[in-house]
């Protein structure tokens, strides 16, 4: 149950970040889980482990890290859209 329960805070995460930025993640609700996952590593990494904890991921960092990454994501698609 640890896992799903993962899976759903790393997708809530994603979609969250995504919407602040207010640009989407390429592969829907996939892409908001890895990203929420990856947003969570890279908050962790940046601004360490402080805040509310659900699902093994600490929230604030979780998020501040996903908007991070969903950004960089962006920037780099939209510079791909424009060389092509």
């Amino acid at each position: 149950m640890g896992f799903i329960w993962s899976l759903i805070i790393g997708g809530i995460l994603g979609w969250i970040g995504s919407l602040i930025v207010g640009k989407d993640i390429p592969g829907g609700i996939i892409g908001n889980i890895i990203a929420g996952f990856i947003g969570a590593w890279l908050g962790s990494a940046i601004l360490g482990s402080w805040g509310p904890e659900i699902g093994d991921f600490f929230i604030i960092p979780a998020l501040i890290g996903a908007i991070i990454l969903i950004f960089i994501v962006s920037m780099i698609m939209k510079a791909m859209r424009k060389s092509a």
